[in-house]
């Protein structure tokens, strides 16, 4: 292995005497891709800063091989002292850099470079930021939180353009997805102190979760090593005749032990406060239409979200995400089409800018609305402080006033307020900016468990992976398809260009590259007898089933239905399983004729 051109030697950094490295190390050999992963909080962003000389260490070594360039991404660019966008990019080269990759990489990223900095977005900056470190091709690049802020595609390019590159890269990111798809090495930052894995961070879970199992056993070993020795002290018969000064001063040195011992940071703790359940259909769309001046947001986009459906909507920035996840809750009106919410929704919502904080109020004010020092979450009434904790937040932050915090506590201050809230459905726009890898695989538990229905806006892929049963994705020019599935089912269903995708029940798409140049025009197609006595015949029978399902759960809560009768009680139980199967494929059938029937009348 060629040696490092950077490497950082026992860092230590106190804020105001409290520790946030000790002994810290980080080596860097060119062309090495290693990411740095931690809590919130760990100092990951402080110690790239001591690797990029931003900041100096209490004590410690910084090495960087004399004639290597190193450019840092920061998590908040400041574009201030520049006119333009250009300028602020050019101002990133050195002597002899192209001067022309600025203003290709800016192209590429979707701007023009005329821009001024006071007017970008937050995903503007960001991508201004990394035409900048990316510009001159340095020999060390650093890159704190890259794709916050991003779209799918510029976080897609940025992926590629990485793997281009021959810099060597430190990542600091909680997308998954980008770090184990660009990332060789893993250096995991905890309690202060760096451990080095010698592999990306598609094996880090599973090789840290062994290190803490072990840290674990060491403690409990250390435990019953102190609980023999005490007592020795209390009943040894050497004890009672004369004291082992010895053994004593090892016992002393293993209390210490045991409390100098560093112990992992407690968990978030999320439990989300329920509504009564919603009925079972959230929200139907049907031929839905939005414009802005002329611009098409979304176009004739159908849809029907029953309980306990999860999900996404992707599409780059400017799409029109938001557009599209307020018109299905009834927030915006369409200017074509309907939208029919189901009964008795109760609706908590994250918002991506944290817009709803103010920034005046104080961390108890936004947690209680100002009213007392309780919290009503999951039918408990608890302390303020006592919730404060389950987020991660101590109990001395209780006056901080929100425009003080970070941005990772903003996001775990916004998901305490709308767990909080009574709710069957959860509205969330981009809910994972800013929050650590635990906090996140804590939040998607909790929603597999939430028994309601969830929106999610998110550029995400790991987590969308994770969460959703469908996918809603911009196909361009206001085109929106719904699709089964995850984020990669999505892309797997997509296919290649030029494959037709047609429409199943409830706006679902499947990829029917086989039948493509088959499908018949509107005015040629019609519906077949059987289909039309199919639709007229269909909602009798799903009243019959409905009022047979009611009878059979009505039977079967009977306490005593069983002991009198097993047999029956067994086959009361496969009839109720069997009909609702039944009321389910007839469900379907009616809402795939009902769809083919309105495009047929549609194309009239």
């Amino acid at each position: 292995m060629a040696p490092p051109i950077l490497f950082l030697r026992d860092i230590d950094l106190s804020f105001g005497g409290t520790p946030l490295l000790q002994g810290a190390a980080l080596s860097v050999s060119p062309g090495e891709r290693p990411c740095l992963v931690g809590r919130n909080g760990s100092g990951k962003s402080t110690l790239l800063k001591i690797a990029a000389g931003l900041i100096e260490a209490d004590s410690g070594e910084r090495f960087v091989q004399p004639g290597t360039t190193v450019r840092y991404l920061p998590q908040e660019p400041d574009l201030s002292a520049h006119g333009d966008v250009l300028s602020y990019v050019k101002a990133g080269l050195a002597p002899g850099d192209d001067p022309h990759r600025a203003a290709y990489l800016l192209q590429q990223l979707g701007l023009r470079g005329d821009e001024t900095p006071a007017q970008l977005s937050g995903g503007e900056l960001r991508r201004a930021a990394l035409a900048r470190v990316l510009a001159p091709e340095p020999d060390i690049l650093m890159l704190d939180e890259p794709t916050n802020h991003l779209d799918l595609p510029a976080i897609e390019w940025l992926e590629e353009e990485l793997r281009g590159l021959r810099s060597a890269v430190i990542m600091v990111s909680h997308d998954r997805r980008f770090l184990a798809n660009l990332s060789r090495a893993t250096i995991w930052l905890n309690l202060g102190e760096t451990r080095q894995l010698n592999s990306g961070f598609a094996d880090f879970e599973a090789w840290r979760d062994d290190v803490l199992q072990g840290e674990e056993e060491e403690r409990h070993k250390l435990d019953r090593k102190i609980v023999r020795e005490e007592h020795w002290l209390t009943y040894g018969v050497t004890a009672r005749r004369k004291r082992n000064q010895r053994r004593l001063r090892d016992l002393h040195a293993l209390r210490q032990a045991r409390r100098e011992r560093p112990r992992q940071p407690g968990d978030v703790k999320m439990a989300v406060t329920e509504s009564g359940l919603s009925g079972k259909l959230v929200a139907e769309a049907k031929g839905i239409s939005k414009s802005y001046g002329g611009n098409t947001i979304v176009a004739d986009f159908s849809s029907r979200i029953q309980r306990g459906d999860r999900v996404g909507i992707v599409g780059p920035n400017g799409a029109g995400k938001t557009t599209l996840l307020n018109m299905l809750t009834g927030a915006l009106t369409p200017d074509k089409g309907s939208v029919r919410l189901g009964a008795n929704l109760a609706v908590a919502s994250l918002d991506q800018r944290r817009e709803s904080l103010d920034p005046d109020a104080t961390l108890s004010e936004a947690l209680t609305g100002g009213s007392g020092d309780r919290v009503s979450v999951a039918g408990q009434n608890k302390h303020v402080i006592g919730y404060m904790k389950d987020f991660l937040f101590q109990p001395e932050q209780i006056g901080t006033v929100v425009s003080a915090l970070s941005g990772g506590e903003r996001g775990r201050l916004m998901l305490a307020r709308a767990l909080a809230k009574p709710s069957n459905l959860l509205l969330l726009d981009e809910p994972t900016n800013d929050l650590d890898l635990e906090t996140l695989d804590l939040l998607q538990e909790m929603l597999a468990d939430y028994p309601g229905t969830v929106l999610l806006v998110s550029h995400d892929r790991d987590f969308l992976d994770r969460v959703v049963t469908s996918v809603i994705a911009y196909e361009g020019e206001g085109t929106w398809l719904e699709y089964a599935g995850g984020y990669s089912d999505m892309l797997a269903q997509r296919g290649t260009a030029g494959e037709a995708k047609t429409p199943t029940a409830g706006g679902k798409q499947k990829n029917n590259a086989g039948s493509a140049g088959k499908a018949k025009s509107n005015s040629s197609r019609k519906m077949s007898f059987k289909d039309k006595h199919a639709l007229d015949t269909l909602p009798a029978r799903l009243d019959a089933l409905a009022t047979e399902i009611a009878e059979l759960e009505q039977t079967l809560a009977d306490p005593a239905f069983y002991g009198r009768d097993p047999g029956g009680f067994d086959a009361a139980s496969a009839r109720l399983t069997q009909i609702m199967e039944e009321r389910a494929a007839a469900e379907e059938q009616w809402l795939t004729l009902e769809l083919l029937r309105e495009e047929l009348e549609g194309g009239l």
